[in-house]
Order: structure tokens, then sequence, then C-alpha cells
């Protein structure tokens, strides 16, 4: 870590860094994902914290005002985590007069690729209060052989 501020805001810029520069997120939304960005509102910017324990690695997605029922959470080409959702903008009755509307409505998608040791069979998804919380297990760490010394005899 660089103690000297960057440039970017005061993050850090170190390559190495997974959580640099947002580098953490390799699948940036583009124009060749199934989403095009006119479909994608601000609300597309789901906010994510990502965790890792000794035993997983756990999501948690702020997705206020969404049911279990317009999120999905998908695991693509082996090791690619994928959340979407679509937050639906309220109907308009004809005698309602909106005087302010500054909760974001539209769809979100966010992809994360995985580490090698993830059990993608095993992940785990919930909801409770606004927050997604997904889980992904990870297998035991293998370990290492003891080495044990060997006394040379004359």
């Amino acid at each position: 870590m660089s103690l000297i501020p960057s440039f970017f805001g005061g993050r850090r810029s170190n390559i190495f860094d997974p959580f640099s520069l947002d580098l953490w997120d390799p699948f940036p939304i583009s124009t060749n994902t199934p989403y095009s960005a006119p479909e994608i509102s601000d609300f597309a910017n789901a906010k994510i914290d990502w965790k890792e324990t000794p035993q997983s690695h756990v999501f948690k997605v702020d997705v206020p005002g969404i049911k279990k029922e317009e999120v999905k959470v998908e695991v693509e080409e082996g090791r690619i985590l994928q959340i979407r959702g679509e937050r639906n903008r309220e109907k308009e009755e004809k005698n309602d007069q909106w005087l302010r509307m500054e909760r974001s409505s539209g769809k979100f998608i966010r992809r994360f690729r995985l580490p090698e040791n993830a059990k993608t069979g095993e992940i785990k998804a919930s909801m409770e209060n606004g927050v997604l919380t997904v889980t992904v297990p990870k297998e035991e760490e293998k370990k290492k052989p003891e080495v044990k010394a060997i006394d040379i005899s004359d």
C-alpha cells in the first residue's frame, strides 16, 4: 500500500491490490452484454461488499425495495458469480402528481470472478431487510506435507 495519495481521489493505485481502482470487478458493463447501457440505470451500481473469511467468500448487496423474486444469483462459465435484478418504477395514477422522485429504478448486473478454491456447487443466498447475502464456501486448504529432517550417518 502506498502512503502517498494518488490522483484518483485518494484511492490506492496498486496493481497487486484487488480493491485498487475497482479492478476487483473484472467485468464492467459494456455494450456487448445482454444488458446494453440504455437499459441499465444508476441503480446498476448496486453497492456490494465482498469479504473473505477462513471458510467462505461473503457478498453483501444493498437492494432496498426489491423482492427476492426480482433478483437472480447465477454462476456462469464455472467461476463467474453474476448478481442481477430490476427495480420497477411505481405506476403513476391519473390523479397523482410527483413532487420529488429520487429513488432509482431499472436493471442492475454485477459479475465477479470467483477464486479457484470456491465451491460453486454449494453457494447459498438469502435476503433480509433489503440486503442480499451470497455465501460461497471455500475448499479446505490442503495441508503441506511435513518436512522431516533425516540425519546422515558417517
